[in-house]
């Protein structure tokens, strides 16, 4: 079990997708992402596992969630540097986790 303080070193933040892009040399479908989370962050990018069930096109200008402090990654050439949430439907293809409303770049979730 964790506690509340494990829970508050997870730094998950609100921003909206400005650029996705197919992202052919990962080993698992994926898009590329560039995520704005407003003035005090900025821009970042992730590969997210999102292409069964969202096309390029509807992702861009859509909220998401993203753990924003884990360190980047390196997947190949692409250096993914936060962590875009969902989960899985029945059938194990990603859903987003986003708020429902629209809300300020670079909010918290707490």
């Amino acid at each position: 079990m964790i506690t509340i303080a494990d829970f508050d070193k997870v730094d998950v933040r609100v921003g909206r997708v400005v650029q996705a892009e197919d992202f052919p040399e990962a080993r698992k479908p994926a898009y590329k992402l560039t995520i704005d989370f407003g003035a005090g962050i900025g821009r970042r990018n992730s590969s997210a596992q999102l292409t069964r069930i969202y096309r390029r096109e509807e992702l861009e200008g859509r909220l998401v969630l993203a753990v924003v402090n884990f360190p980047p990654r390196q997947i190949g050439r692409f250096v993914s540097e936060v962590l875009t949430l969902g989960v899985p439907d029945a059938d194990g293809a990603v859903v987003l986790v986003a708020p429902d409303r629209d809300v300020p770049l670079g909010g918290r979730l707490f």
